[in-house]
């Protein structure tokens, strides 16, 4: 690691956490201008405060700019490369991006790092789709469903990859499933699909 991406030590607490409460004052507040000004500030005295960095990357995704939202994630880690969920957010942005083979690098490391970070397999799950890497997905997905398993999300997409791996008998069974607590989802899925439609499936 260079030089200026070690870690500082953080400056007297009488010039640092006044501006620390302006920043979050304006963040509850909702004036994000305003909060992404006194970040930047921050980061002008103090380059690589973590705390300055991971705000204004989360604020300037929420603001659509995903550019800078990853300029500030990737310095993030460069200073402290232990941040599971920064891992997540860059890989979450950049598979946003179309830059999939980036998103795949962390969000393994962001689960590396957390084993149980849910989220992190599911996007895991939707980078392996678009790469068509459908056997990775169902990986992914089956770990996804494993830690969140009332959540419909990595149940549909995981239904939809056993269709796309021509194995409609495990997206029926999985279809089924879903009837038990997200009847909506599992009608949706039947829709899109065409499976469990016919007379004699078994609806």
């Amino acid at each position: 690691m260079s030089a200026a991406l070690r870690p500082q030590k953080r400056p007297d607490r009488l010039m640092y956490l006044p501006l620390k409460w302006r920043a979050q004052a304006c963040l509850v507040l909702g004036l994000r201008g305003a909060a992404k000004e006194t970040f930047d500030r921050m980061l002008a005295l103090w380059p690589n405060d973590a705390y300055a960095l991971a705000s204004r990357a989360h604020a300037a995704a929420q603001a659509g700019n995903r550019a800078a939202a990853i300029a500030d994630y990737r310095t993030l880690l460069a200073v402290d490369p232990q941040r599971s969920h920064a891992w997540f957010n860059l890989g979450f942005l950049l598979e946003q991006q179309g830059e999939l083979d980036g998103a795949r690098t962390a969000l393994e490391r962001a689960v590396e790092l957390e084993p149980k970070l849910d989220r992190a397999w599911y996007g895991l799950g939707l980078v392996a789709i678009r790469q068509h890497r459908f056997d990775d997905a169902v990986a992914a997905l089956k770990r996804n469903t494993e830690l969140q398993p009332m959540s419909p999300h990595g149940w549909y997409q995981l239904a939809r990859v056993q269709v796309d791996r021509h194995q409609p008998d495990e997206a029926v069974k999985i279809i089924r499933h879903l009837r038990g607590f997200e009847p909506k989802v599992a009608a949706q899925l039947e829709r899109e699909t065409g499976l469990l439609t016919s007379p004699g499936s078994g609806q």
